[in-house]
């Protein structure tokens, strides 16, 4: 019997920004990769284009006629669960850190390599790609019916086939770069990982020492699971080192 070969649908990919140069570049490597592209000038036309078209993932840069970038990433976070690497000639931690804090899955300061963008759209696609798939035949089979892959850590139960995340018995809405923060820690409980770990691991490239890029994913996982973020008891933080599932449920 032939083998049927499914192949990975295409990706499209929108890019936010009023530089021409920029966009061009960043079009030609793109589609070179093999994606889809779309194109937007200012903040109103990104945030319109992103709702209809739905993309992959989002290019934004921050300074942008009409709306900028920070208010397009909030007006796009609330409606799709979708990779937004934020672009922006700033480098101040004040931008980074808002840019996070908002819902941005990445931060990338122009002058960019291209080379070093398209490893971190390829980091956060494969997330995608692993959202997506659908269970093997081999796991649809076991025991007849489809084999979960569920961690489950005190008040935390994650199921890794459906990136579904629940609390309390409670779905949790989270982005891709959370679900896998989340997914690593627990996959560990009560081991505490260190931020360089996390970045490593999880973000899948060297961040240049920015760690704070971990201190504000996880204040904004905390913001979604915790009942108390002033005294968390799920995402704990072992001072001076790094952070932990905790394996206790709360009373």
């Amino acid at each position: 019997m032939e083998e049927i070969i499914k192949t990975k649908p295409k990706r499209t990919i929108l890019i936010v920004d009023d530089e021409k140069p920029i966009v061009d570049i960043l079009v030609y490597n793109l589609q070179k990769e093999g994606y889809d592209t779309l194109e937007a000038r200012d903040g109103e036309e990104g945030v319109k284009i992103a709702l209809e078209k739905k993309p992959d993932l989002i290019l934004l840069d921050i300074m942008l006629p009409k709306m900028d970038g920070l208010a397009v990433c909030k007006r796009i976070r609330h409606s799709l669960n979708v990779p937004i690497l934020m672009l922006s000639a700033k480098d101040e931690e004040i931008d980074k850190i808002l840019g996070l804090e908002l819902g941005a899955d990445d931060y990338v300061t122009k002058p960019f390599s291209v080379r070093e963008l398209m490893a971190r759209v390829k980091a956060n696609l494969r997330k995608l790609d692993i959202a997506t798939e659908t269970p093997t035949e081999t796991q649809k089979n076991k025991k007849g019916q489809s084999n979960t892959n569920r961690i489950e850590v005190g008040d935390l139960a994650l199921d890794l086939d459906k990136f579904e995340v629940k609390v309390r018995g409670e779905v949790i809405d989270l982005t891709l770069r959370e679900f896998e923060v989340l997914k690593y820690l627990a996959k560990q409980p009560g081991q505490v990982i260190t931020r360089e770990i996390l970045l490593e691991k999880v973000w899948g490239y060297e961040y240049y020492g920015d760690i704070r890029t971990v201190d504000v994913t996880v204040r904004r996982i905390r913001e979604k699971i915790e009942l108390d973020t002033s005294n968390p008891k799920i995402l704990v933080t072992k001072r001076g080192v790094g952070y932990y599932i905790s394996t206790n449920k709360e009373k």
